[in-house]
């Protein structure tokens, strides 16, 4: 009997089952060959990893420090620049030579004595050299005494100075005309009336003669008389003191000599100067006093000198010495 063939149904073949299941073990043997692949890969890449990382981190460092020693300067001490900041070049400030030193240095140049005494009224530091006591004559300096004196004496009567009076001062101090002087100084009551003003003065150590002229004194003692004329310890009245500043200010051009040398450039000063020749010896005494202004301070100045062989040498030696005192007192101070 014939037997009818259905298309629709599979060729003869295996059974379904068992071909299924074939055919999934193939499957996962695949898997798993994958799968040991991958590992023994993971394996060999974890073994190489170490070496590398150190042999990248080696190249790293070095390459660091060659970067540092290239940022660094060598330590090498025949490379390190070594800067030596230059210790500046400082000249020490001499110390001020000593008044009695810079003061004698003039004076031992000089053939005949000399003297000085220096006040700063600005600060009240003072100085003198004196020559070992040597007193010298007046001349004509003598002259402030004389006024100062008879102001002083006027002063104590209760009287002014006659008109006689005011002209003889005048050209006693302005133009040191000795006449006057001697009608000034008979006012005052000659030797007696001097020595008694001085010893209210001060000037115990100045001793007057007849002729005014050869008093001899000091620049200490002058110093004395110029505190009187200028400053306010004095028995002097102010406007006493201030006549006898007026007509020492007014001094005439050729007489402008002596301890103006001291002032500074352009300042006023006020001063009385004096000379005269010895009778006996032919030898110049040359002196002046006063108040002077320098380098801002007030000064007052007596400086004196004798044994002079001329008047122009010793003018210029009195010139030298009160500007060397004036000097040296600042610089000390």
């Amino acid at each position: 009997m014939d037997t009818e063939i259905d298309e629709n149904r599979p060729a003869e073949g295996p059974p379904s089952a068992p071909y299924s299941v074939i055919r999934s073990r193939e499957f996962q043997a695949s898997i798993a060959m994958t799968v040991v692949t991958m590992l023994v890969f993971v394996l060999l890449v974890h073994r190489s990893t170490p070496a590398s990382a150190a042999a990248t981190g080696s190249r790293t460092a070095a390459a660091g420090a060659r970067a540092a020693q290239s940022a660094t300067p060598s330590t090498s001490p025949a490379s390190i620049p070594i800067y030596v900041t230059p210790t500046p070049s400082v000249t020490p400030t001499p110390a001020p030579v000593s008044f009695a030193s810079a003061v004698g240095a003039v004076v031992s140049a000089y053939s005949g004595h000399g003297a000085v005494m220096v006040t700063d009224l600005t600060t009240g530091a003072s100085d003198s050299y004196l020559d070992g006591g040597h007193l010298f004559d007046t001349g004509s300096i003598v002259k402030v005494d004389i006024l100062a004196t008879l102001l002083y004496q006027n002063q104590q009567a209760g009287r002014s100075m006659t008109s006689s009076e005011q002209s003889y001062a005048t050209t006693m101090i302005e133009n040191s005309n000795n006449d006057s002087a001697n009608a000034l100084f008979n006012d005052d009551g000659d030797v007696p009336g001097l020595t008694a003003a001085n010893r209210v003065f001060g000037l115990t150590g100045t001793t007057v003669t007849d002729h005014w002229g050869d008093t001899t004194t000091d620049p200490a003692q002058q110093i004395l008389l110029l505190k009187q004329v200028f400053t306010a310890d004095s028995v002097l009245t102010p406007a006493s003191r201030a006549y006898i500043q007026g007509l020492m200010s007014k001094v005439e051009s050729d007489q402008r000599w002596g301890v103006s040398a001291a002032a500074s450039p352009s300042t006023s000063y006020l001063l009385k100067n004096g000379w005269l020749p010895s009778s006996a010896t032919g030898l110049w005494t040359i002196n002046s006093i006063g108040e002077v202004t320098d380098d801002g301070h007030t000064l007052l100045i007596a400086v004196q000198s004798d044994g002079g062989s001329s008047m122009d040498a010793g003018v210029t030696f009195i010139q030298h010495l009160a500007s060397t005192a004036a000097n040296s007192l600042l610089a000390n101070e």
